[in-house]
């Protein structure tokens, strides 16, 4: 018998757990990752890249039919997409993508994927869907790192929902969950810290390491002092790179970027700082950690002193007086870790809320938006030693476990018990006890450890007391035997044994007591805003960025912070839950083929038991004879009675019924209030509608054709028939026009007689009345020769009458008086844009773009696009030049194609950053995006930048308007020398650079200093710290600060720091190698 290998695993002949092991298998071997169980995909890690996921492979799944292409994680993006529209059975409604399985089983790549996909479906704002795209390398980098079970484990849980209007993504909000802060601070063997630290020691330049105060990664405990191999320095300075541009793109300013760099290596000096016994009594920091203790002041922002007092010792009140007690060893060293994992937790948070922030939907709070949720949260976890991150990460995948039992199992099958539908009840693995275990109030583990937590005197070995007295007797529950407090839960997806060293303290997340009101007031803006900070119900970082709330702030941060981790855990899983429980799902299951993470091979024990704690057996069976489509009367009939070609249908079972008869479907069954379809029956509806789609355009086609053909056959008429009355007119005016001449030439005639007849009688009567000598008579006037006239002279004469207008365009008298008006408040607007555009250029633009105080011969002024193409007209293959826009703030970069100019819009991003839109790259100015670009193609085509394109002419530019208000007089500087030698092209542009003159230090304006800054008296200063004041950024030379580049706060405390500890390093290894000489000189 041949093996079964079905696209869909609902189709199977025999429902067996070998049969279903051997078809995923036999797929597997294929390259062939994907699967359906009905509408379910199941995703298996190749360890290896796939030739899966090209453009060709994403435009075919784009509206496409289910059967007509294998199965592919772009098909679940296109079904999310289409139902979301409501092209595909229900109505348009919110969406949700639960991503679920096992660490390393690939749930961030399908996460990455699916984002991709829906990016390419909903093309309309490249921009935003570019910034999207970026938000999941920057999470990556301070969210995930090497685990013993897969190499970008997820540390914490995002969910990340995309909004939409009119099928365009407007805006997205990340969700994030639990982060693994402890990781900071310990890494089990063959474990890594979070890659944004590899990454900064790897990409980071060697002057720019002096800046932040990082050394070598070897000395560096919180990673263990170890780095990697050549191999891997490589992979993470690319890492690096990536994230630098996705902060870039997404938004982030430059001084953020910098202060955020220095505080993540302020944490990496904190855990070199160690400490010993003070001979008054307390403890004091070694001296070979006093360097390391500066350099983290300096990072940090604050006092040396201050940073030491919080960590060698407790301050608290008491009846107005102040009490100061010491910490223990192990007291300082907790306190020293807990700084840094809080510090870094509030990082990430204030990362995420800074994306929220930048992303968010530019749209009015009335307006409705559509949203696609996808979940991407850590895989199920069972470790050598599981901690309590591991009990809230299964605490997670137990929800979600349940999540899909109540939508595949539980609520299904119990609509088919209320519909009265004939059904035997499949058996399933409920989890729902699991859940009472930790959830259930009051006597959970996760309230018992609540309760715990809030007793100071309470230990980890009294809370594993009381939960076994607690659940003693509860099959999910065993006590565990060991030295350590250990309990074992029993997880749907296997036994975990838990170790509760730290539960309480890592429940409590507490912090220093002084440490909070010492980072306030830090000289570092963005860890005072950290700080400030408040914590919501569900541990989400909401940073405040007024001063006058201080006080506003520090009572909600009290507030919130009685809430304990878990009790914040649980709230978020609360909250995802009600989001996903409101819309509707998609399922992907992601199977780990083996625990080696090698491609090309399959661990059958290991998969086997992946899909039994996952149910797919059951899955498969009830794809196969349930519904999994279950729409009542009333959905249906107003979804489908187009099916019917009617109007108004009444919701009842009889329309139904007459509605799926039309239709001729097979399979489908009705219940009381409800109808009951396969899966496949969305898809078939879907095709009946789109059926009818195509024929109604089909007629508004024709109709529209025909209407328009009849409006221009009378329009055609109409004009005809005004021709030929205007030609009926012109004859008659014709004829008109010669009876006029004919008589007039009788009237002349008979005139010219009479004068004649006149003149004579006149001679007569003379020449009787006097007789003389004979007067000579006056000459004849010879007649003037009259021009000859043209047949048709006269009519030319006649002022032209007027084409009376057509009827269905007919005049109004203020027709005139209002195009004129329009024209001029167009002409208005036009130029209010062009004057705008100009004011944004001299006030923001001017200096970045002119280099050395001269144009680059690329750039041009505002300039048309027919001006631009006629420049480039006889240019060779690859010229280019780089316009401002005419109607917006940015620029316009016109390059010569094959056959055609093409125009790409340049955005200047609120971060001062440039993007080509639609790129996936930031660049810091103008001339390093030509740059990039000269090596990189411009997508879609990739095409190179080869040659600049100058300006038209040598005596004039086209940018003068952008130059000629300059707000500093223009100065010679002897610059006007002879320029013979010099081109005409180059001569224009050296002249041209004479009016930008670089500013004098003293006309520098000096950045405002923080409001925080403000608040720090001289009195806390001190005098070694106004010094360092006031050799801030602000007061260096130009050659120190490098072209006004951000830098930290601090940065001469933390170069004198790096300086110290560079020296005792020194002292250190020469001691070391004095030792032995010394050791053969006193021991013969």
């Amino acid at each position: 018998m041949a093996m079964e290998n079905p696209e869909d695993l609902a189709t199977l002949s025999q429902l067996e757990e070998g049969t279903l092991l051997d078809s995923l298998i036999a797929r597997f071997q294929k390259k062939q990752i994907y699967t359906y169980i009905g509408d379910i995909l199941v995703a298996m890690n190749p360890f290896k890249d796939l030739p899966l996921y090209d453009k060709q492979v994403s435009e075919k799944y784009k509206n496409h039919e289910k059967g007509q292409l294998p199965p592919h994680i772009f098909a679940v993006a296109d079904r999310a997409y289409q139902s979301m529209q409501g092209r595909l059975a229900t109505g348009p409604r919110n969406q949700c993508i639960v991503i679920s399985g096992e660490s390393g089983a690939g749930k961030t790549e399908s996460t990455k994927l699916l984002l991709r996909q829906i990016m390419e479906l909903c093309r309309g704002n490249a921009q935003l869907e570019q910034q999207v795209l970026q938000v999941n390398p920057l999470l990556e980098a301070f969210g995930n790192a090497q685990t013993v079970m897969n190499d970008n484990s997820s540390r914490f849980g995002k969910y990340i929902q995309l909004r939409f209007l009119n099928n365009c993504v407007k805006g997205a909000k990340i969700n994030e969950y639990l982060l693994e802060k402890s990781r900071v601070v310990h890494q089990d063997d063959g474990e890594r810290n979070f890659h944004i630290f590899y990454c900064m020691f790897a990409g980071i330049s060697a002057s720019d390491k002096e800046m932040y105060g990082l050394l070598e990664p070897a000395l560096y405990r919180y990673i263990n002092h170890k780095y990697g191999s050549e191999e891997m320095v490589q992979h993470w300075s690319m890492k690096y790179r990536g994230m630098c541009n996705a902060m870039n793109m997404v938004g982030f300013e430059e001084q953020e970027q910098v202060d955020m760099m220095t505080i993540l290596a302020g944490i990496l000096s904190l855990g070199n700082i160690e400490f010993e016994p003070h001979d008054s009594g307390g403890l004091k920091v070694t001296p070979g950690s006093l360097g390391w203790l500066k350099a983290a002041a300096g990072q940090f922002g604050v006092q040396e002193e201050e940073l030491q007092k919080c960590l060698i010792c407790t301050m608290s009140v008491t009846r107005g007086e102040s009490i100061q007690r010491h910490h223990t060893q192990q007291q300082a060293e907790d306190a020293r870790d807990s700084i840094a994992k809080v510090v870094y937790g509030r990082v990430f948070g204030w990362i995420v809320s800074k994306i929220n922030e930048l992303l968010a939907p530019n749209v009015g709070d009335n307006v409705e938006l559509l949203e696609i949720g996808i979940l991407d949260i850590f895989g199920f976890e069972n470790f050598a030693v599981n901690r309590f991150e591991q009990l809230c990460i299964n605490l997670a995948n137990e929800q979600l476990q349940y999540f899909f039992n109540h939508h595949i199992f539980l609520m299904e099958q119990r609509e088919y018990k209320e519909e009265g539908l004939p059904w035997e009840m499949i058996t399933f693995k409920d989890n729902k006890p699991i859940l009472d275990l930790f959830l259930v109030k009051p006597a959970g583990i996760m309230c018992i450890l609540d309760e715990q937590t809030a007793f100071p005197q309470a230990t980890d070995r009294a809370f594993v007391e009381k939960l076994s007295n607690s659940f003693k007797g509860n099959n999910y529950f065993q006590i565990g035997r060991s030295i350590n407090p250990v309990f074992t839960v029993v997880h749907y997806a296997g036994k975990v044994q838990y170790t509760a060293s730290g539960f309480l303290e890592k429940n409590r997340d507490t912090i220093p007591a002084n440490i909070r009101t010492l980072f306030i007031n830090s000289i570092t803006p963005l860890l005072s805003v950290l700080f400030a900070a408040t914590i919501s119900r569900t541990g989400t970082l909401m940073p405040q960025r007024k001063s006058r709330h201080m006080q506003v702030l520090e009572d909600n941060f009290n507030t919130t912070r009685k809430q304990s981790v878990g009790a914040q855990f649980r709230h978020s899983l609360m909250v995802l839950m009600e989001k996903m429980f409101a819309a509707s799902p998609h399922f992907v299951r992601c199977i780990k083929p083996n625990r080696c993470k090698l491609p090309d091979m399959v661990d059958n024990h290991l998969v086997m038991d992946q899909l039994r704690y996952n149910g797919l057996l059951e899955t498969i069976r009830i794809r196969r004879d349930g519904f999994s489509w279950r729409p009542s009367f009333d959905e249906f009939a107003n979804r489908y009675n187009i099916l019917l070609v009617k109007s108004e249908l009444p919701p009842t079972r009889e329309s139904c019924e007459a509605i799926l008869h039309a239709t001729n479907l097979k399979g489908w069954n009705i219940g009381k209030s409800r109808l009951f379809f396969k899966y496949w029956h969305k898809e078939q509806l879907a095709k009946c509608v789109n059926r009818l789609d195509r024929a109604a355009v089909i007629i508004q086609k024709w109709y529209k054709g025909f209407r328009c053909q009849r409006i221009y056959r009378a329009l055609v008429a109409e004009m005809l028939k005004e021709r030929e009355l205007e030609r009926e007119r012109e004859m008659e005016l014709e004829r008109e026009r010669v009876k006029e001449r004919e008589l007039e030439r009788v009237r002349e005639e008979q005139h010219q007689m009479e004068l004649e007849q006149e003149r004579k009688r006149q001679l007569e009567q003379e020449n009787q009345e006097h007789i003389a000598a004979p007067v000579p008579l006056p000459r004849k006037k010879k007649p003037q020769p009259q021009p000859r006239l043209h047949p048709h002279a006269s009519d030319m004469a006649v002022p032209p009458v007027p084409r009376p207008r057509s009827k269905l365009i007919e005049a109004t008298p203020f027709d005139n008086a209002l195009d004129h008006i329009a024209k001029k408040e167009e002409a208005r607007q036009r130029e209010m844009k062009r004057t705008a555009t100009i004011r944004w250029f001299k006030e923001t633009q001017m200096r970045k773009v002119a280099r050395n105080g001269t144009f680059p011969n690329w750039f041009h002024g505002m300039i048309s696009r027919r001006e631009a193409e006629n420049l480039l007209a006889d240019k060779p293959l690859g010229c280019f030049l780089i316009r401002v826009s005419q109607n917006r703030e940015g620029y316009t970069l016109t390059f010569k194609g094959d056959n055609r100019c093409k125009h790409y819009m340049i955005e200047v991003q609120t971060n001062g950053k440039y993007v080509i839109l639609g790129e996936d790259q930031a660049h810091a100015s103008l001339p390093d995006l030509v740059e990039y670009h000269k090596n990189v193609g411009i997508k879609p085509y990739m095409e190179l930048l080869t040659v600049p394109c100058g300006q038209k002419s040598d005596k004039e530019s086209d940018y003068e308007e952008l130059t000629h208000l300059m707000k500093h007089p223009v100065q010679n500087n002897g610059a006007c020398r002879d320029l013979g030698h010099l081109s005409g092209e180059q001569r224009v542009h050296l002249q041209l650079s004479q009016m930008f003159v670089p500013l004098q230090p003293g006309n520098i304006t000096v950045a405002e200093r923080p409001p925080i800054l403000k608040k720090i008296s001289d009195k806390k200063l001190g005098s070694p710290m106004k010094e360092l004041v006031k050799t801030s950024p602000q007061h260096f030379s130009d050659e120190e600060n490098q072209g006004h580049r951000a830098i930290p706060r601090l940065y001469p405390s933390i170069r004198l720091a790096m300086r110290e500890i560079q020296q005792i390093r020194k002292q250190v290894q020469f001691s070391f190698a004095e030792t032995p000489d010394s050791r053969e000189l006193g021991n013969p």
